[in-house]
């Protein structure tokens, strides 16, 4: 038993494993970098279509682009990839979008994204995404308003609003997503979370999650699934200073499952919005066979323990698989 077992796990293995993409996957993609046609991101997508149906595709060089970056809708599916030597992680990733944009600059929270997202079908790999603003103010890195947009192998670093995940089917895989007050947060978007790292930086308290879901029937939800919770690489959080999501509304929804999650987990788990206005009389935040010292305690009791995982279709619809945005090889 022990020599078909073997055999068969290498095979397993290989169909997951991560190659390399230093040069553009397709002769039809436009390519950006020092001595290429296009020096600038938005360069290249200003000057693609967005009425043509054609899938179109962007690959970046190494190096760091200090730009606010707009995806405007399309008819087209649009992928960017970043130059990678491992596709399959984003500790390898050689291409950075950084801006430093924030509301302290007049600015709604979409409007101070590093990169905003409006096309449907849009796929992104191997990204480093930042703002850079830091404390003080509502400061985003990505902004997807699409139905339909997969983030495979990237890194979203920021303090507060990191990832505004507002509107569409969006799924996140085997990507960084970093920050410390309501990091992940939106209000109408059904979002999968799949082998990301969640880390967070120090700070004497903070939420991973704002979810805005302001109605029964309102699609926003957010699902973690075989995810890791722990500190960001160089940062001293205390045991118990963050909590797995408070509600920015009443309906919020958020499920952590089969996550590891170190002691950066208060016992509690999830927090009211603010002392007198608590929001949580219709909230669902659940969690599922999460491990790690984050894991246990006393939770809040307005939250709760599922018996079964919640499944992808679910979140994202029985036919997510058949979409464009759906890249099987990341899951």
């Amino acid at each position: 038993m022990k020599s078909l077992f073997l055999p068969l796990l290498s095979l397993l293995t290989s169909t997951v494993s991560a190659a390399s993409r230093t040069s553009p996957p397709s002769s039809s993609c436009l390519s950006v970098g020092s001595g290429q046609k296009y020096t600038t991101i938005q360069s290249a997508i200003d000057a693609l279509s967005t009425t043509s149906s054609g899938p179109q595709c962007i690959f970046i060089y190494p190096g760091t682009y200090r730009e606010q970056v707009l995806i405007p809708a399309r008819s087209a599916q649009l992928s960017i990839y970043g130059s990678t030597s491992s596709t399959l992680t984003y500790s390898s990733n050689t291409v950075t979008i950084t801006a430093s944009k924030s509301q302290a600059d007049g600015l709604s929270n979409d409007e101070t994204a590093t990169v905003r997202v409006k096309s449907q079908n849009a796929r992104l790999y191997n990204l480093n995404v930042e703002n850079g603003y830091g404390k003080g103010s509502q400061a985003v890195a990505l902004s997807v308003y699409a139905e339909g947009v997969g983030i495979y192998g990237c890194s979203l670093t920021g303090f507060q609003d990191t990832l505004l995940a507002q509107e569409g089917s969006q799924l996140y895989a085997r990507t960084l997503i970093q920050g410390a007050t309501d990091f992940i947060f939106g209000q109408r978007a059904p979002a999968w979370f799949e082998k990301c790292d969640v880390k967070v930086v120090t700070a004497s308290v903070g939420y991973i999650t704002a979810s805005g879901r302001d109605s029964s029937s309102n699609p926003n939800n957010y699902v973690f699934n075989a995810c890791t919770v722990a500190a960001a690489d160089g940062n001293t959080v205390a045991s118990g200073a963050y909590y797995l999501g408070r509600p920015w509304r009443e309906y919020a929804r958020v499920t952590f499952q089969k996550t590891s999650m170190t002691n950066v987990i208060n016992a509690a788990g999830w927090k009211i919005w603010n002392t007198g206005d608590e929001r949580t009389s219709n909230v669902a935040f659940t969690e599922y066979s999460n491990t790690g010292a984050g894991a246990s305690g006393t939770r809040a009791s307005f939250s709760s323990k599922l018996g079964s995982a919640v499944k992808i279709e679910t979140v994202l619809g029985s036919a997510y698989a058949s979409q464009g945005y759906y890249d099987s090889s990341y899951m």
